[in-house]
């Protein structure tokens, strides 16, 4: 567990600029795709279009979740507010559904028509170029994420990443339109709703994870953690939930169940302070004490 405990209001800032700033790149990325396949009736190019605009929705979408995530604990969400950010990644794997719809649409209706995609050698530029500004976008914005412990971030690289693929698919499909292969355009643009669909379903079942407070730390290693501190003799009925950077954490532990309770309650402490420091992703944990009256030590 590296990442390193990270202030709120340091932590909403830092995934503002990277969201302020990839919406930027993913809007131009979606013009330029968008407009020239318009311009010469791609299905693919435009279709890759309008994925690119989705991921630049998806970082205003992010923006709104992560200014509510922001929010310190109140009385209504003693918990704070972070679990919108996840919320909202679910949003974003919804949208993708949605394109892979509008795609699909679109590939229905050019067989029912008398489809004619036009290539220029400025489809392959666009393209190469675009799909440049992908790479970078997605590489920095995972970095982030993994820096930051952000799963929007995350999520939303996996997103862009796709736009990579995409792009292939889309260059490879001009160029068997090139050649004659006129069918080439719509099929690439199945392939495309295909791998969105994919991406969308990858991203609905991390956000559901976290939604469904999915075990998110290694019991053995909390456990070994916790065996080391002189006093406990057990450890066991093991619980975590949360994101990557935000974990809420409670088990039991064994001690001698002649001990003071002052001395059991320092014990706990003792703990406590053990698992965060080992653990930095650990913002609350809780400790229950029991007996231990058998003299043997318990594992989960």
């Amino acid at each position: 567990m590296g990442t390193n405990r990270i202030v709120r209001g340091d932590y909403t800032s830092a995934v503002r600029k990277v969201l302020v700033l990839t919406l930027l790149l993913n809007s131009a990325v979606a013009l330029a795709k968008a407009l020239y396949g318009y311009m010469t009736d791609s299905i693919a190019m435009t279709s890759d279009g309008l994925h690119s605009f989705m991921d630049g929705v998806s970082n205003i979408i992010g923006l709104v979740g992560i200014w509510i995530a922001s929010h310190p604990p109140d009385r209504d969400h003693p918990y704070g507010h972070r679990k919108y950010e996840t919320l909202f990644t679910t949003i974003v794997g919804l949208m993708i559904f949605g394109t892979c719809f509008q795609i699909l649409r679109r590939i229905y209706f050019s067989f029912q028509e008398d489809h004619k995609t036009i290539v220029t050698g400025t489809s392959f530029a666009i393209m190469a170029g675009t799909m440049a500004v992908n790479i970078f976008v997605m590489k920095y914005e995972a970095g982030k994420g993994r820096q930051l412990g952000s799963s929007f971030l995350a999520a939303d690289a996996k997103h862009t990443r796709s736009d990579i693929f995409v792009s292939l698919s889309v260059m490879v499909g001009l160029f068997l339109t090139k050649l004659g292969y006129h069918y080439a355009d719509a099929v690439i643009g199945f392939v495309i709703a295909v791998m969105i669909g994919k991406i969308g379903y990858d991203i609905l079942k991390s956000a559901s994870d976290v939604l469904v407070d999915t075990m998110c730390l290694d019991k053995s290693s909390i456990e070994s953690a916790v065996s080391r501190i002189k006093g406990v003799k057990g450890c066991h009925d093991i619980r975590a939930r949360g994101t990557e950077n935000e974990i809420y954490l409670d088990f039991h532990i064994l001690v001698d169940g002649d001990m003071p309770i002052q001395d059991a309650h320092d014990i706990a402490d003792i703990v406590e302070r053990r698992i965060k420091d080992e653990f930095p992703s650990v913002v609350d944990v809780m400790v229950h004490v029991e007996p231990d009256s058998t003299g043997q030590k318990r594992v989960n």
